[in-house]
């Protein structure tokens, strides 16, 4: 069985999408775990459903404690439980910056509008006064500006003719309970699926002058250098030749490059079958924690060891200095 994402929870309340989130981790193919349930208020409900569930839980009120040094007692709960993502299920504080950046891509939040619609509060009575047709939940990334980072999943809810914002806020926590925990399972367990994988790879390899797409022996390829003379630089590859892996494959300097880095770190670098013997080396993609700007810096060398000397004369000059 693949290893599980290790998640923790934060709420303030009943704590009802941090339910519909744990029992979806309790399906065979969730792609991750509750470690943890953490709370701002001792007195959250949700915590006695966590603790039922047999889920360690923490709080501590903010009451008498700087912003600060509030998150950073929750942050330690969090770190102490091995969670690698974070998800904010009704959990009513406002984050430090500081807290916020360190969990950058990892930390999760719903939020009550079809954003960029109605960021903050009184979301349905907003959609109402606006004469909107439809409100609704967004998950989304968490940075520093509130309901400002990237829009990973949306559910529409149809307002009725009569609706308050309260009848309308009832039928939006059913979408929220069905939006929340696909939308959270496609996160963490993103690293596992190939298109996006494949997705990463290619904006960053097309992203290198004069590159193509094209594939080579069944595998999306990247090439440098024109139609006639373009040379491949990088494959993309989904467990081919019997491997688990799906990994991109790139260009050494050297055998004894390829084997020393096999050697010291297996858990990123293989050698893989039919390319390996003439010095490319497999850098394993279906991993947590994939350092992408590292991933960057290969495709960039790899490029840079086949392309025209007309587009790397001005990297040669800088390296002379």
């Amino acid at each position: 069985m693949a290893e599980k994402a290790r998640i923790a929870i934060l709420i303030s309340g009943i704590g009802t999408n941090m339910a519909a989130l744990l029992y979806a981790s309790r399906m065979a193919e969730a792609p991750y775990e509750v470690v943890l349930v953490a709370s701002n208020d001792p007195q959250a409900p949700g915590l006695a459903l966590a603790e039922l569930e047999g889920i360690p839980t923490f709080a501590l009120s903010h009451k008498g404690m700087t912003r600060e040094e509030h998150d950073a007692a929750m942050e330690t709960a969090v770190q102490t439980a091995g969670a690698e993502t974070i998800v904010l299920a009704g959990y009513m504080r406002i984050l430090s910056d500081g807290f916020v950046e360190r969990w950058a891509g990892r930390m999760l939040n719903i939020h009550p509008s079809l954003l960029p619609k109605y960021k903050g509060l009184d979301t349905f009575a907003r959609a109402i006064e606006a004469g909107d047709s439809h409100a609704g939940a967004s998950v989304h990334l968490v940075t520093p500006e509130l309901d400002a980072g990237e829009v990973l999943a949306q559910a529409r809810v149809a307002i009725a003719p009569d609706d308050t914002p309260a009848t309308l806020a009832e039928r939006v926590r059913f979408a929220e309970h069905q939006l929340y925990p696909r939308a959270v399972a496609e996160y963490v367990g993103r690293w596992r699926n190939p298109e996006w994988l494949l997705q990463q790879v290619r904006a960053r390899a097309l992203a290198l002058d004069e590159t193509e797409e094209r594939e080579s022996h069944g595998s999306p390829g990247f090439r440098v250098g024109g139609e006639k003379s373009g040379k491949f630089f990088a494959y993309f590859t989904d467990q081919h030749h019997g491997t688990p892996h799906i990994a991109l494959l790139v260009r050494t300097g050297s055998m004894d490059e390829l084997l020393g880095l096999v050697e010291h770190q297996p858990e990123i670098y293989f050698k893989p079958a039919y390319y390996g013997a003439s010095g490319w080396i497999g850098i394993i993609l279906n991993r947590p924690g994939v350092d992408w700007d590292e991933v960057s810096a290969w495709l960039r060398r790899s490029w840079r060891s086949v392309a025209p000397k007309r587009l790397t004369r001005l990297m040669d000059a800088a390296d002379a200095f």
